[in-house]
Parts: structure tokens; C-alpha cells; sequence
């Protein structure tokens, strides 16, 4: 299969040049071969597929040498994280241009094809997502990338929205791409330190875009481009039902207040803190409730254990800075996935109020 998509690459003419693509796998088996044949029938041919596979005790790397002979396996001796995984192929890669995926994406024929044309024609756009579908229930959006919020989290477009109902512009710019499947210039993404190999998994994306964004990059996403989402990584992922996994809670409560310290400006920390208390506090009663406490608080704990490198890495990212927070933050809408927002709607409509309106007061304050 691999021999001829390299065939077909020969005579396909990218805006780009030839272009990688990075599948990072954990626990896969049951996505995997979805994924791998959706990049392979391509319509624009993708030249080097690799897989960084991430010491999966399933029968992916079965799967991968009995069916993929062509492809490039990483083998990692342990499980490093979304975030290394993707720093190791992107290096890795031949190409300057790298399409990242996820091992749960399965990508429509014409996918890379509208990514690489939408990029190619805006000048200063180094990233572009797809819009992402759930697989479950291809009607509806999962991800359409979003804007920063203020509180450290992401505000997404269109979350769950009938795509039938929505009247978007074939490629538009957006501030936070999600990491599922992307299109991303290498050089750009390494000169900013690449995904942040100390967040594991969770909020590296939103990281990542904002390092981008402050260096004055553009970020698109192109709706013209199509992926279906599927369940995710088991233990970390949450799609349905209404049991938080604790090992997101730890991220969460570590990741957040890594990427908050990291890339707002002090001054807008400080003229926010009401509403950032406000968050913590809503958080800390929904991580209580799940009988989460503890992985909260153990996240706390790792968090000023990393706090002098973060204070380093910090000093580079605003050192790099051309763009003020005035500008890319907002004060909502607070996000959450429908599932929990059915059980808490009261409740998290006036979380979402308070945090909305200490914005609207604080943001004439922050540069």
C-alpha cells in the first residue's frame, strides 16, 4: 500500500512540496488501520508516513508489520506522551511541511489536500486543523478550533453543533488549533520549542497555539477539510457518560496552571486572579465530587515542582512576544462537553456569567 502512494506522490504536485505525515500511536489497535489506509488514498499523496509508536502493549505493532510493511516505525521504549511522541516524528520527518494525527482520525480523501492549498495561499500561516467531526455522529462538530480563555482554557467554536446549521467561509483564522490532526510547518513549530514535553498529554495544543500566536503566526482552520474523531486514549479521553477520569483531572490541575504561567503576562494574572479563583474553586468541587480530590491535588504538587523550569521556559516565550494578551484573550464561552453540561447546566451557566463578567470589568486593565 505504502509503495503506491509513494508512486502516486511522484506526479502530485503540492503547493508545498512533499509533505510527512506523523500518526503517534498508544493503544491503538482498534483505530489504527482506519487511520493509516485514510492517509494512504489521499488525493494529495502523502510522501513519508510515519508512526511513533508508543509502547503499546495491545497488538498495534502487530498490526503496523503485518499490514503497513512500508511504514516507518519509532519505537519508543515507554510511553512519553502525545507531546514527545509528536516532537520525535516531526524531527524525525524528511519534510518541512508535517501532518500530525492522531491514531483515532480518520480523514476524508480530500483532507490534506484543502489543508495544504488553504495554507499555501495565506501568507504567515504555519498550522491549519481540519474541521472535526465525531465519529459517532458525523452530523455534529467536535472540534472547530477556539479562542484563549482567560481562565487558562479553551473556548471552542461550534462544539457539537449540527455542521448543517452552520454557514462557515471555506478557511478562516482561528487562535487555538486542536492537536488531533494537524498541518504544520516544522520549523515554525520547532523555533517556538515544539510541544511542551513536560505536559505529557492535555492542554499542549492550546500551549503550543498560544507560543505560536505571541511569535505573530497565523493559525487556520479549514472547513472545507474533514476528519472523524473516534473514542480517543482509554483513561484520559472523555466523550460520553459522566465519569471524569482521574488521570485527566491530574492533568487538568497541573497542565492549566503550567500553560497559564508560562504564557500570560503577570500583570494579567494578577488583574484576573478574581476570576481565575472562581474557576479553581468550581474545579476543585467537580474534581471532589467525581472522588477526584486527590489527583487535583497531586497536580497542584507537580506543578511548583516543575515551577523554576516553567519560570525559565517563561522568560523565553515572553521574550518572543508581539502580540499583547488584550488581544487574544477572552471571557468566553466556558466550554464543556454536553454531557456535563446537561447534569450542571444552573450551575455552570452561572460559573460561566461570573467569569464572563470579571472579564468584561479586567480587560481594560491587561496590555
Amino acid at each position: 500500500m505504502m509503495a503506491e502512494s509513494n508512486q502516486r506522490s511522484e506526479g502530485a504536485a503540492s503547493p508545498l512540496g512533499p509533505i510527512s505525515a506523523v500518526v503517534v500511536n498508544f493503544e491503538g489497535e482498534a483505530y489504527l488501520e482506519a487511520c493509516i489506509r485514510s492517509l494512504q488514498a489521499q488525493s494529495l499523496p502523502i510522501a513519508e508516513l510515519i508512526v511513533v509508536e508508543n509502547a503499546s502493549t495491545d497488538g498495534s505493532l502487530n498490526l503496523l508489520n503485518s499490514q503497513f510493511r512500508g511504514v516507518e516505525i519509532l519505537r519508543m521504549v515507554e510511553n512519553v506522551g502525545a507531546c514527545t511522541a509528536r516532537n520525535v516524528g516531526m524531527r524525525a520527518a524528511k519534510y518541512r511541511w508535517v501532518l500530525l494525527v492522531d491514531n483515532d482520525v480518520v480523514l476524508a480523501e480530500d483532507t490534506l489536500e484543502h489543508l495544504a492549498a488553504a495554507v499555501s495561499a495565506e501568507d504567515g500561516a504555519v498550522m491549519a486543523q481540519p474541521r472535526s467531526l465525531f465519529k459517532a455522529d458525523p452530523t455534529r462538530v467536535h472540534y472547530d478550533g477556539g479562542d484563549f480563555h482567560y481562565a487558562g482554557l479553551i473556548s471552542l467554536h461550534n462544539f457539537g453543533a449540527e455542521v448543517s446549521a452552520l454557514d462557515s467561509p471555506p478557511v478562516e483564522d482561528i487562535d487555538v488549533a486542536i492537536s488531533l490532526c494537524l498541518l504544520v510547518d516544522k520549523k515554525a513549530v520547532i523555533e517556538v520549542g515544539g510541544f511542551d514535553e513536560s505536559f505529557f498529554i492535555l492542554f499542549e495544543d492550546l500551549d503550543l497555539s498560544h507560543r505560536l500566536r505571541l511569535a505573530g503566526h497565523r493559525i487556520l482552520k479549514v472547513n472545507s477539510a474533514a476528519v472523524l474523531h473516534d473514542a480517543g486514549t482509554a483513561g484520559i479521553s472523555f466523550r460520553e457518560g459522566t465519569d471524569y477520569p482521574g488521570r485527566r483531572v491530574y492533568f487538568h490541575s497541573r497542565n492549566r496552571w503550567l500553560y497559564m504561567a508560562k504564557c500570560h503576562r503577570l500583570w494579567t494574572l494578577l488583574v484576573s486572579a478574581p476570576g481565575l479563583l472562581v474557576y479553581e474553586a468550581a474545579w476543585v468541587v467537580f474534581s471532589a465530587k467525581q472522588g477526584h480530590l486527590g489527583p487535583w491535588w497531586r497536580g497542584k504538587v507537580a506543578f511548583f515542582g516543575r515551577l523554576p523550569e516553567v519560570l525559565r521556559r517563561r522568560r523565553q516565550v515572553q521574550r518572543g512576544r508581539k502580540i499583547g494578551d488584550r488581544r487574544l484573550l477572552v471571557g468566553g464561552p466556558l466550554t464543556l462537553s454536553p454531557n456535563l453540561s446537561s447534569s450542571g447546566g444552573l450551575g455552570l451557566r452561572m460559573l460561566d456569567g461570573a467569569l464572563r463578567a470579571w472579564w468584561g470589568l479586567c480587560r481594560w486593565f491587561v496590555v
